[in-house]
């Protein structure tokens, strides 16, 4: 078995970098997203229901008022690609699909505003996005003040079709464009996804820069997917972790949970995860039908406090023993969050003594350990040479948190 500890370090060492400093996202943004669920869907004549439109929009919104999901601190009802028409307007503008957008996205901010929420728009750094609409190359001025006359409230920044040596100069230009516009909009860049395959990207720029960036792949509905973007963040944890804080986030992309290709235990270990991550929490799920489990999951006020933490550290993996690996995240008060992850995807549960995890040393004499997820369980007071142990089914996950007891 092998046990890397020496992460401890980066979890007790505060990284204090400059910020975007637009008084935004000061914990991570949670929200809905439509792309990994319902993509480039632009039929509306044969689907309804499921194309990218005003009425879906529309309908998630009432969905999160009416169950809960406003309440719980989804806030953000966000359009992605595929959302303009393919021309802009006489005067240079962007402009929404007529046809599926006939009230256009003023009316449809007016009605997300109307419900408490607020509205998120897609465009891209370069002339075109990835789905082939018109992008903001040569119109950042003019797109930041479309935004803002419309009351967007966040704008996702692509950055397809566009060499990588100018990105750092798209991204800032747009920064600049949407804070000279005087309105409130949370930055959502990719940058340092698509510098990532080149070189090693300036994070100090890229958090002086935006709210949020997206460092790896897409999101898929797949088990293997939201594997590797834990993975991916784990191996270079080193590199992107310590710029996470309020007002600027890494972004590990969309929750799927509630869709097709996750089972219950690994819906339960991507939400764990992302709450250590410090991760935005942008559902793409479709709301209207969503399964009671995952709805309850989604909505854990336990897990999200720990997404939510006001201190706005992102956790490391520190720990890898035999089919486990193990994560944790420092919260207020010296509460340590964890989550042991059986990476095993054969047999039944197997059993981890929470001695073994790096963090246990920090606690103490004496801990209260609290299992958060799969079920909420208080376990009590625990001393050091305690032989607790938890029990995690595979590829699901137990998240705890540790609050030392002083005497």
């Amino acid at each position: 078995m092998r046990c890397t500890g020496l992460l401890l370090i980066p979890l007790l060492i505060s990284h204090a970098v400059k910020a975007l400093d637009n008084g935004l996202a000061l914990t991570p943004i949670m929200g809905w997203l439509h792309w990994a669920r319902f993509m480039c869907n632009v039929d509306c004549d044969a689907d309804p229901d499921n194309c990218i439109s005003e009425r879906l929009f529309m309908q998630m919104a009432d969905v999160m008022v009416k169950e809960g999901w406003r309440d719980a601190g989804y806030e953000y009802v966000c359009l992605d690609d595929c959302w303009p028409s393919r021309r802009r307007d006489a005067s240079g503008g962007l402009q929404a699909d007529p046809a599926r957008f006939p009230g256009g996205i003023k009316k449809l901010a007016d009605y997300v505003h109307s419900k408490g929420l607020k509205l998120g728009i897609y465009s891209d750094v370069g002339a075109e996005t990835c789905a082939g609409y018109p992008g903001s190359l040569g119109h950042y001025e003019k797109d930041a003040q479309t935004f803002a006359h419309w009351g967007v409230d966040l704008l996702k920044f692509d950055g397809c079709n566009m060499r990588w040596t100018r990105l750092a100069e798209g991204y800032r230009n747009m920064s600049r464009a949407l804070n000279a516009t005087g309105s409130r909009m949370v930055y959502s860049c990719e940058w340092p996804l698509y510098e990532w395959d080149f070189h090693k990207p300036n994070y100090t720029a890229v958090r002086e820069t935006c709210n949020q960036w997206r460092n790896y792949a897409d999101v898929y509905d797949s088990w293997s997917s939201v594997k590797s973007i834990a993975e991916w963040t784990a191996l270079h944890q080193d590199a992107v972790a310590p710029w996470a804080g309020p007002g600027g986030w890494n972004d590990p992309d969309m929750l799927v949970i509630g869709n097709f290709g996750l089972s219950h235990d690994q819906q339960e270990s991507q939400m764990a995860l992302w709450a250590l991550m410090a991760a935005p929490l942008l559902m793409s799920n479709d709301l209207r039908s969503l399964c009671p489990r995952s709805k309850a999951l989604l909505q854990n006020r336990r897990v999200i406090a720990i997404n939510q933490d006001p201190l706005g550290r992102q956790g490391y993996r520190t720990a890898t023993l035999g089919s486990f690996e193990v994560w944790e995240r420092p919260l207020s008060n010296r509460v340590l969050a964890v989550a042991v992850r059986n990476k095993q995807e054969i047999g039944g549960p197997q059993k981890l003594p929470i001695v073994k995890v790096p963090g246990w040393r920090t606690c103490g004499s004496l801990c209260n350990v609290t299992q958060i997820l799969p079920q909420y369980k208080e376990m009590g007071v625990q001393r050091q040479r305690t032989d607790l142990a938890v029990a995690v089914n595979p590829s699901g996950v137990v998240l705890l948190t540790f609050q030392p007891i002083l005497d």
